[in-house]
């Protein structure tokens, strides 16, 4: 009877014991061990939209499964803070526009941006057609303007532009009050509210912030420092599939437009379908073709800089300008 008992705990201990160390699985091709994708988090600034088209594209397209990454796509919304949570380590990549990190750098929020989908700013302000304005010199004639009064972008178009007699007001986020009347301007994002203003009966005519001169990269892929450090293979890896997802949604948006509004049932694949063309002008420049999309310059980035020192956001000599960026992980992107 002992006898039986010890064969019995002896077979009991075997397969315990297999089942907590299971042995690697192997390719019976090759004989090399298959190893398990890597998870990292990529948390988003807002909402799923259609700028966060490529990194969906990359997701449903296959390119970070063929980078051995899974990839948890986090959504954002109001408050969303990226820029702490990647500098503390809650997530390993966010998508950010580059004034954030600079800002967030001056207040000691270490993180690096790795590659700028989008060469121009969306950020625009909404004017309607029969306010007969054309530019910002003339936005001093409507009699409100809808828009955040800390923004970056904000700080500096009160700096560039008389807005004497204009009348400020918090943005609510819609396009209602903007239809409502033809002396209300609104800030907004050239990839939705114009479509959105337009669909409703509205006639809007965008301005666009860039043509003042304040055009910080927008949708940026960053980490934190600790990570190029320490795993730079990973950083290659998410940099070369996030800039083919771009290159994909570019090309073709709708399998992707798809995944976004399955998570954001707000965003209809109409005004994802016309925020990805806008995206073309944006992503595609004549300084930065598709086969070099996401490359960033530091004479760009020391603008930022310097306009966010003009406008009092940060300080003279807080921030170290080539700490910000790289471009390291965009020499093995391929068109």
């Amino acid at each position: 009877m002992r006898r039986w008992l010890n064969y019995c705990c002896l077979v009991v201990c075997l397969v315990g014991c297999t089942a907590r160390e299971p042995a690697p699985v192997e390719n019976t091709d090759s004989a090399t061990v298959v190893t398990p994708p890597t998870a990292v988090s990529l948390q988003l600034n807002w909402f799923p939209e259609a700028e966060h088209g490529g990194f969906f594209a990359a997701d449903v397209n296959g390119s970070y499964e063929d980078a051995n990454l899974d990839v948890e796509i986090r959504p954002g919304g109001p408050g969303t803070k990226v820029v702490v949570q990647v500098a503390t380590g809650r997530v390993t990549f966010g998508v950010t526009n580059a004034d954030r990190v600079l800002v967030g750098q001056a207040r000691g929020a270490q993180t690096v941006a790795l590659m700028a989908p989008m060469q121009v700013s969306p950020r625009c302000i909404l004017v309607h057609e029969r306010s007969e304005i054309t530019n910002f010199d003339e936005l001093k004639n409507v009699e409100t303007l809808a828009a955040s009064s800390t923004s970056t972008w904000s700080l500096f178009l009160k700096k560039k532009v008389s807005l004497d007699g204009v009348q400020i007001v918090p943005y609510g986020g819609n396009v209602s009050q903007f239809l409502l009347n033809d002396n209300f301007a609104q800030q907004g994002y050239s990839i939705s509210e114009p479509f959105v203003a337009r669909q409703r009966g509205g006639d809007p005519r965008v301005l666009m912030v860039s043509d003042l001169g304040f055009n910080p990269y927008t949708s940026v892929l960053i980490t934190r420092p600790e990570v190029i450090r320490d795993s730079p293979e990973l950083v290659q890896a998410m940099v070369t599939a996030t800039v083919t997802g771009w290159q994909q949604y570019l090309k073709s948006p709708q399998q992707a437009n798809g995944a976004i509004h399955d998570r954001n049932e707000e965003m209809g694949l109409p005004i994802l379908a016309f925020g990805a063309r806008e995206l073309r002008k944006l992503c595609v420049t004549e300084d930065v073709p598709a086969d070099r999309l996401g490359q960033m310059t530091r004479k760009r980035w020391a603008q930022l800089h310097d306009q966010l020192v003009e406008t009092e956001v940060i300080e003279e000599g807080q921030v170290n300008v080539d700490q910000v960026f790289t471009n390291r992980f965009l020499s093995d992107v391929k068109p």
